[in-house]
């Protein structure tokens, strides 16, 4: 059985799909039925192991199945748990035990458990090795303290993943160690911080004692760092390493919104800075084929990084560029009611759009981050001064 699968095709792969879209009609089928099905034949990861939702197979065969159970009217799994597809369940098969596998990855696929990511700090944000919150051995457990921030969709999770500092005497990096933490336990608090969209989609988590089982670490103590990369580096490709149809996405609304304005206000001008962003997301799409071509097997590499600053950029200057379509009525938001939604994803209106794309260029790592890790990772520059490389955190000057 493995030798067939190490060897199969993209025509075997199409089959495994088309064969389980007709077994479970999407449009007919429980959205969690459809899902797990989909894990149990190993198409929800393809590249994940057999038994883990995968098949063992290059990650570039993922986008063949998509088509294919999307074009069905399958759901994407991405719009209930952005945050568990696109990063926990790839640092869950990379760090996880097996008992951990077999726990966490198939309801997360199904979106039956909701997760989170708790990195960002009030006083450590880009500089997340800075993190203070801290976790104590007790026994069998381990007593966590400390408060993370920016915490999407936190208020929906039902597990999170976590990482604390065990080591203070270590130097910043080396003193970090990850955990599967139940969001439902005592001394987890979680509140909303509303945000200028009205919404509350970002929260800050508080913990106050939370007792951790030690099985239900990542890694073993100080990998903290190394389990955040893998975790970090698919958030990248999750927010920037989409690979949507020509001209859809944010370029699409914008083309909308330059074909309704009147015909005297589609003037050359304009239509050259509408064709100029079109451009700019058609070499972005490109640019994310060349990569997602180029991944083998596993973590992305930093190459993620290139998407998830190009796309922030071009987000932002789309929107921009349709609130000056809109001309007064883009000042037209409607309620500031604050909701807590259901999904990071999709926003209804344009107005929304602008001001949720402001944040772009700080999740997820901030444009400024990418470029130093463009710069000294793929490119081999000089690095940044870091004058605290090898001290001990405990003796590292903080507010």
């Amino acid at each position: 059985m493995t030798a067939t699968i190490q060897t199969i095709d993209e025509t075997g792969v199409a089959e495994l799909a088309q064969q389980l879209v007709k077994d479970f009609p999407p449009k007919t089928t429980p959205v969690v039925e459809f899902l797990g099905a989909q894990f149990d034949r190993g198409l929800a990861w393809v590249h994940f192991p057999i038994g883990h939702g995968g098949l063992g197979i290059s990650p570039k065969f993922q986008k063949t199945i998509n088509e294919i159970v999307y074009a069905a009217g399958a759901p994407n799994p991405m719009f209930r748990n952005p945050i568990g597809h696109g990063m926990c369940g790839p640092t869950v098969v990379e760090w996880g035990s097996e008992e951990q596998k077999r726990r966490y990855l198939r309801p997360l696929f199904t979106g039956e458990e909701v997760w989170c990511q708790l990195f960002s700090e009030p006083g450590s944000g880009s500089d997340f090795a800075g993190l203070s919150s801290k976790g104590v051995r007790d026994g069998e457990e381990w007593v966590v303290n400390g408060q993370k921030v920016w915490t999407t969709l936190a208020h929906l999770s039902r597990f999170g993943l976590l990482v604390v500092r065990t080591d203070p005497e270590a130097v910043k990096h080396a003193g970090l160690t990850a955990f599967v933490v139940d969001m439902h336990a005592p001394g987890v608090e979680v509140r909303p911080l509303r945000q200028m969209t009205g919404e509350a989609e970002f929260n800050e988590v508080y913990f106050t004692d939370a007792r951790i089982p030690a099985g239900e670490m990542l890694g073993s103590p100080g990998d903290g760092w190394r389990v955040s990369l893998t975790t970090l580096m698919n958030e990248r490709v999750s927010i920037g390493g989409a690979i949507p149809q020509r001209g859809s996405g944010s370029i699409a609304q914008a083309v909308g919104a330059w074909q309704a304005l009147p015909s005297h206000r589609r003037d050359d001008a304009t239509r050259d800075e509408l064709m100029k962003l079109w451009s700019r997301a058609e070499v972005l799409r490109l640019t994310n084929i060349r990569a997602n071509a180029a991944r083998k097997m596993g973590s992305p590499g930093p190459e993620g990084s290139i998407g998830k600053m190009a796309s922030a950029d071009l987000n932002k200057d789309v929107y921009s560029f349709t609130m000056n379509l809109l001309g007064a009525d883009g000042l037209l938001y409607g309620s500031y009611q604050m909701v807590r939604p259901e999904t990071a994803m999709g926003f209804d209106g344009l107005q929304k759009a602008f001001l949720r794309s402001r944040a772009n260029s700080i999740e997820g790592g901030t444009t400024e981050v990418m470029k130093n890790i463009l710069g000294e990772r793929v490119l081999g520059l000089p690095g940044d001064v870091r004058v605290d490389r090898e001290v001990p955190w405990s003796k590292v000057p903080r507010n």
